[in-house]
C-alpha cells in the first residue's frame, strides 16, 4: 500500500483558506486545522445529516408521545383533558375531539396535521420563489407611472 509522500494544498470548505492537509487524514480532510473551521463544517454535515433522516426523526417521535399519552391513560384510568405540547391550535375543542375518537388517535391527527402543513408551508415557498423569478425575468418599463403619457414629436 503506497501513500503519497506530497499531498497538494486545497481549500478550506468553510474559510477558503489554502492549507496542506494532514498526511494521515489525505484526501479526507475538507477543512483547515481552525477549530472555528472544523465546528462550522461539523454543523454543515449534520444539519445535511438530519434533512436527509428526517423520517427517522419523526417516527420516533410519533411513537414517544404515543406512548407517553398510554402511559397517562394506564396510570389515570382514563383520557387525560390536556396533551402536553401538540401543534393543533389551542381555538379547536381538544377535550370533546380526544372523547371521541381517543388520545392516541389524537395524537395521530396531529402528527398528521403537522405533516401536511409543512408540506404546504414547503411548496408555497417553492411557489414564492418562482413567481419572484418570473417577476425578475420581466422587461423593465422604459418610463415611470408619472411619464405614462406618449409626448408629442
Amino acid at each position: 500500500m503506497a501513500i503519497n509522500s506530497y499531498i497538494k494544498k486545497r481549500p478550506c470548505r468553510i474559510c477558503r483558506k489554502w492549507f496542506t492537509p494532514n498526511p494521515r487524514v489525505g484526501n479526507r480532510q475538507k477543512t483547515c486545522g481552525s477549530k472555528e473551521c472544523q465546528k462550522k463544517w461539523h454543523a454543515k454535515k449534520c444539519s445535511q445529516w438530519n434533512r436527509q433522516n428526517r423520517a427517522c426523526f419523526q417516527a420516533t417521535n410519533l411513537s414517544k408521545k404515543l406512548q407517553a399519552v398510554k402511559n397517562q391513560e394506564t396510570a389515570i384510568g382514563k383520557p387525560p383533558f390536556q396533551l402536553p405540547k401538540l401543534g393543533i391550535s389551542p381555538k379547536l375543542p381538544q377535550e370533546v375531539i380526544q372523547e371521541v375518537i381517543g388520545a392516541q388517535q389524537f395524537v395521530i391527527v396531529d402528527y398528521l396535521s403537522q405533516v401536511l402543513l409543512r408540506s404546504i408551508q414547503e411548496v408555497i415557498s417553492i411557489q414564492h420563489a418562482d413567481i419572484l423569478k418570473e417577476v425578475r425575468r420581466l422587461p423593465q418599463r422604459g418610463y415611470s407611472r408619472g411619464n405614462s403619457q406618449k409626448r408629442a414629436p
